[in-house]
C-alpha cells in the first residue's frame, strides 16, 4: 500500500476534523440540552471523542456554545433563503420567515447563551433580510411607514423570544405559541393577515 502524498493527508485530516467538529456540536446540543451545566467533558464523552480532541476544535465552554449557535444561525439564514423572502405579498414572506425560523429553532433544546455573546449580535445574520423586506413592505403599503425598521426588528425578536419562552417553561403548546407569534408579529407591523 502506497503513502499517502502530502496534499492527500491533508485532505484525509481536513475531512476527520469535519467530522469530529460536526459530533461534538451535535453532542453538545444533545448535552445541553438535557443538562445545561454539562461540563466538556461530558460532551466530549456523548461525542466518543477524547477530552483534548473536543478542546483542540474548541477551547472554551463559551466557544463551544458559540459554535451551537452559529450553527443555528447558518440553518435559519439557509431556510431564510429558501423561503424567497423577496417574493409575492410582504406580509405572506414575513409569515413565511417566521415559519421557517421557528421550525429551524424547534429542532434545538434550549440552550443556555454564550456569555460573552449579546443579543444582537446572536440575531445579527438575519437583520439584514428581515430589513430588507421590512422597506419592501412598507414601500407597497403592506407594513405600518411610520415604524421604524429597526425598532420593528427588535420588537419580533423580543414576541419571538416571548413565544419560545411560552414553550420551554410549558405555558404554552408550540402549536399555540407559534400561531400568537404570528397573529402577534402582524400586528406590529400594521399588516392583514393574507388571504388564504
Amino acid at each position: 500500500m502506497s503513502e499517502q502524498s502530502p496534499p492527500e493527508r491533508r485532505r484525509r485530516m481536513r475531512a476527520e476534523a469535519r467530522r469530529s467538529v460536526a459530533a461534538i456540536l451535535d453532542a453538545a446540543i444533545q448535552v445541553l440540552g438535557e443538562r445545561p451545566q454539562a461540563t466538556m467533558e461530558d460532551i466530549a464523552a456523548a461525542a466518543g471523542l477524547s477530552r483534548q480532541t473536543v478542546y483542540a476544535h474548541f477551547p472554551s465552554r463559551d466557544a463551544l456554545v458559540a459554535a451551537v449557535f452559529r450553527r443555528m444561525t447558518d440553518e435559519v439564514l439557509a431556510a431564510m433563503d429558501a423561503a424567497r423572502l423577496d417574493e409575492g405579498p410582504a406580509p405572506a414572506a414575513l409569515l413565511r420567515l417566521l415559519d421557517v425560523s421557528w421550525r429551524t429553532i424547534d429542532r434545538y433544546p434550549p440552550l443556555p447563551a454564550p456569555a460573552a455573546a449579546d443579543d444582537d449580535e446572536l440575531h445579527e445574520p438575519i437583520f439584514g433580510p428581515l430589513t430588507r423586506l421590512i422597506v419592501r413592505g412598507q414601500r407597497a403599503g403592506e407594513f405600518d411607514r411610520d415604524a421604524a425598521p429597526g425598532w420593528l426588528i427588535a420588537a419580533t425578536v423580543a414576541l419571538g423570544h416571548a413565544a419560545w419562552a411560552q414553550v420551554t417553561t410549558g405555558r404554552m403548546p408550540a402549536t399555540e405559541a407559534r400561531a400568537a407569534l404570528r397573529v402577534g408579529v402582524l400586528r406590529l407591523y400594521g399588516a392583514q393577515p393574507p388571504a388564504g
